[in-house]
């Protein structure tokens, strides 16, 4: 594990950045996974930023999402589609064909699930997968449970996600209460992991992740197991 301490979200955002633009300068067609949410907006900016200036080049990059609400279309402005379009595909030449996300439409979840599961293994797996920390210490949808979630399933979204999200819809009766999203050892087979935390109002629970016992109550503290883990946070200084 290596944890790289920013001095302020502007800081993460470039310092994350760096480390996912260093893997498509090195892999040119390699695999990104990324995450919604506000932490990751000013990496995916950094990123536009050096691509506009000829730095950076994502036309054979594919990016793999970690989730999609159930039931939202892709052209929903709420749904993780419209974020990751409006935060980054639509400012860089990533073909759209090479995006791909859980389809919150479908007929059949477990299809779905199944379905995206193997989209990943046929693209090889996941070289970089970037994470956001939840307050009661999800990563992804996969929240707070008895054991954890090991492929991509659908989720009943706990009330504190719920009203974390809310900020995004017009009223908390408007945000979804099922996702589909990446299971822990979906996200655990990617090569590399790196967690951004932005708030230091995450410190307890960043700290119950990275050096707490592993347990399914705090879903990303299976992160301890990863052998390539790094942490970018602008939090309270572990």
């Amino acid at each position: 594990m290596k944890i790289i301490n920013a001095t302020d979200y502007k800081d993460m955002s470039r310092k994350a950045a760096n480390l996912l633009s260093a893997q498509i300068i090195l892999k040119p067609d390699c695999v990104l996974g990324l995450c919604s949410g506000q932490s990751p907006i000013g990496t995916y900016g950094q990123l536009v930023e050096w691509y506009k200036k000829g730095d950076l080049d994502f036309s054979q990059v594919r990016a793999v999402s970690l989730d999609e609400y159930w039931g939202l279309a892709e052209t929903d402005p709420q749904s993780y589609r419209r974020f990751m379009e409006e935060n980054l595909y639509y400012h860089v030449n990533i073909k759209r064909e090479n995006t791909f996300l859980p389809n919150g439409m479908a007929a059949d979840a477990e299809e779905e699930c199944r379905r995206y599961d193997e989209q990943i293994a046929e693209l090889g797996g996941i070289d970089i997968q970037l994470l956001g920390l939840g307050y009661n210490g999800h990563i992804g949808f996969n929240e707070p449970d008895i054991a954890f979630e090991k492929t991509t399933h659908c989720v009943t979204l706990t009330d504190g996600t719920r009203r974390a999200n809310a900020q995004y819809f017009p009223s908390l009766d408007d945000v979804p209460r099922r996702a589909i999203t990446m299971g822990i050892k979906s996200i655990m087979q990617a090569k590399r992991i790196v967690l951004l935390v932005n708030n230091k109002n995450k410190s307890y629970i960043l700290r119950q992740a990275l050096f707490g016992p592993v347990t399914p109550r705090v879903p990303a503290s299976i992160l301890q197991l990863h052998p390539n883990l790094t942490v970018v946070q602008f939090a309270e200084h572990l």
